[in-house]
Parts: structure tokens; sequence; C-alpha cells
């Protein structure tokens, strides 16, 4: 994993890069992790940059790029968001897709924001969930508006 650089951000901006990082490094088959807020842009990511392949001609994450994982779990959290208001089911709190070669999974965060990970497919599902619902409640009351903004102005000087 590549580390974004936290020099010059707030106290609670490094802490929501360590806990993000953390998450990736004890996870096993974590693959990448991002944060996108309630507009769809990314806010925080495991990997910055391009992927990098553990087998020659394999990218780890989706197309080898945060910024499609970032449009995954948006666009995955529209479309469970719909659903849910066209069932009457009330908010959404955690949407898992399963497929042959890798997990995704979307966790909503107290302000609206998402927090997805990309995973392998025979990872522990449970413990993945484990491990996003306590990065959730850790960093979900410090995403204020204030710290959303500087989240996003060092992604945007970071692509």
């Amino acid at each position: 994993m590549t580390a974004p650089s936290t020099f010059g951000l707030s106290t609670e901006a490094r802490n929501l890069h360590w806990l993000l990082s953390n998450l990736v490094e004890e996870v096993p088959g974590v693959h990448s992790v991002t944060v996108v807020s309630s507009d769809g842009l990314m806010l925080l990511s495991s990997d910055p940059g391009l992927a990098t392949a553990k087998e020659p001609g394999r990218q780890t994450g989706p197309r080898g790029s945060s910024a499609d994982l970032a449009t995954i779990v948006s666009g995955i959290g529209s479309l469970t968001i719909g659903a849910a208001k066209l069932m009457d089911g009330g908010g959404v709190k955690q949407t898992m897709v399963a497929m042959e070669e890798g997990s995704v999974f979307v966790m909503s965060i107290s302000d609206g924001s998402l927090l997805g990970v990309h995973a392998t497919a025979d990872c522990d599902m449970s413990v993945v969930a484990y491990h996003m619902a306590l990065f959730v409640g850790r960093a979900g009351h410090v995403l204020t508006p204030e710290l959303r903004s500087e989240l996003r102005k060092s992604m945007e000087s970071t692509q």
C-alpha cells in the first residue's frame, strides 16, 4: 500500500488516514478501502494511485485505480438507497457484493458518506464487516463539513 502524505493535515485527518491504513493492513484479504462523501467525491483512499499487481497481468483493485473503487462505492450506495426507498425499507446500513474473484462491501457512515472495501473472494466476510463497523464507529462522528473539505483538498492534491 502506498500511504498518502499526511503532512500539513489536521490531527483528525491524520487519524482517519491512520484508521484507513490499519483497516487494509490488519484485515486479511482486504485489497483497498475508500471513503466517499454523500455527493460521490472520494475523501480518503488506501491507495491514491494504481494498485500493485500480485501476479503478472492481474490487478488487485478495480481496474487498478482507487478512483474506480470510489465510483463503484458511490454507485452501489445510490442504487441501494433508491431500492430501500422503493421498498419502504428505511436506511441502508451495509451492502455486500460477492463475485467469483472478489467482494465489495459498502457501509453507511452517519453523515451520509460511505465506506467501501474491495476484498478477496475468500475473505472472512464477518471479519471485514466487523472492522468496517469499527472504522465507522470511530470515524463517523469526526467527519464534520470542515474535515470533509480538508480531505477533499488533500485528495485533489494527490491526483
